[in-house]
């Protein structure tokens, strides 16, 4: 049947290496009226909109954040053309409004308008939010990776301009570069730190022997890589079991699986060749999309038994994985939204995350989660 990987067994994915880089955004939302529920037809209310949440905060590292942040790549990149400047602003305020103060963006998201958008959207509260962005990639009209000190100095004093802001919380290196020492990255993020530009070093799709070399040099605070339902890797190859040992902060992208463990995708789903990186993504391609249903077919069961979404048990699953564990989903839908956010209300208990996992480790995962040439970066060579 071709690539096939169970996400609680390794997979090719192991083997290879993976980079993000885009100039398009996610799906088009529909704004909601007021009266409307976020919650399965039938089950209890899990959030009733105009009702604003407060939300417990975790420590990533030594940095206190918001249990769950906002990805704000998809408002500018990656799944289709980017949302109209004034609904990016008022998703990314929405979330604040309703507790969120982790934010994540990228240079490459766009490139630089997504940085832009987060900078012009929290400018006026700036100093009750932390920001991450990430720097190493060339942006040159090719997928190649740039993490030269001179280079990290250069674009630095770039995104600090775009996010309008004096310092940057915490700076991931995209993705790890193999021309240049991982010792050498992070000492020139350490320089950068004691210059105040930088406040925390951050590695996104690293492998566990990388961030242990980093956190030599430099305290490493969060590790960024994607973890969900059906991309469970970290959980195999040392990067968990590194970051908690060593006190790191996990930050798990695509928590919600790339928007398959929303349930709103199924076999007529159309995905934009030109526009949506998912059509070039095995897991989603005619082939093998119609032979990874069956997963999100029971959580959408499991989900109405506890009157939430698909989307809500997901995120609550991951929040349940561990207390440095924070998730970052992206929309840019006031609905999908605070449909997201409703998730820190929900409470799985021990035997709810054992009968998920033993459940889901029946459902054999088909395809690898993203295709050859953006596998080709990922830092798993462990």
């Amino acid at each position: 049947m071709g690539n096939k990987s169970n996400p609680a067994e390794p997979g090719s994915d192991l083997s290879r290496r993976e980079f993000v880089i885009s100039a398009v955004g996610i799906t088009a939302g529909i704004m909601m009226a007021p009266s409307i529920l976020v919650a399965t037809p039938g089950t209890k209310e899990i959030h009733k909109f105009g009702e604003k949440m407060s939300m417990k905060t975790r420590k990533l590292g030594n940095m206190e954040v918001s249990e769950l942040g906002a990805g704000c790549m998809n408002l500018s990149a990656n799944y289709n053309v980017a949302v109209p400047k004034e609904q990016g602003i008022n998703t990314i305020r929405k979330a604040f409004e309703n507790g969120v103060t982790f934010f994540d963006t990228a240079e490459v998201y766009g490139p630089y308008i997504n940085e832009e958008l987060v900078g012009e959207a929290l400018q006026p509260f700036r100093d009750k939010v932390k920001i991450a962005t990430k720097f190493g990639f060339a942006i040159d009209g090719t997928i190649a990776l740039n993490s030269r000190p001179e280079h990290i100095r250069k674009v630095v004093e770039e995104s600090l301009k775009r996010l309008r802001t004096d310092r940057i919380d915490l700076y991931y290196q995209h993705r790890i570069d193999p021309n240049v020492p991982i010792e050498e990255v992070a000492g020139a993020i350490k320089d950068l730190i004691e210059q105040g530009k930088i406040l925390h070093l951050g590695l996104s799709e690293a492998s566990a022997t990388s961030i242990r070399r980093a956190h030599v040099v430099q305290p490493v605070t969060a590790v960024q890589s994607e973890y969900s339902l059906w991309t469970r890797n970290v959980e195999l190859n040392g990067v968990l079991a590194t970051c908690k040992e060593l006190g790191i902060g996990f930050v798990p992208w695509s928590p919600v699986g790339q928007g398959f463990l929303t349930g709103k995708i199924d076999t007529n789903t159309q995905f934009d060749a030109k526009a949506d990186f998912r059509s070039g993504f095995p897991r989603f391609s005619k082939e093998y999309l119609p032979l990874n249903m069956p997963i999100i077919e029971w959580i959408k069961g499991f989900a109405a038994k506890k009157g939430a979404t698909p989307s809500q048990i997901s995120l609550a699953w991951l929040l349940a994985k561990g207390p440095n564990i924070v998730p970052i989903p992206g929309t840019r839908s006031e609905q999908h939204l605070l449909e997201n956010l409703g998730a820190h209300r929900l409470e799985l208990t021990a035997a709810d995350v054992q009968e998920i996992e033993t459940t889901i480790t029946k459902f054999p995962i088909f395809g690898d989660r993203m295709g050859k040439e953006f596998m080709s970066q990922i830092d798993y060579t462990i």
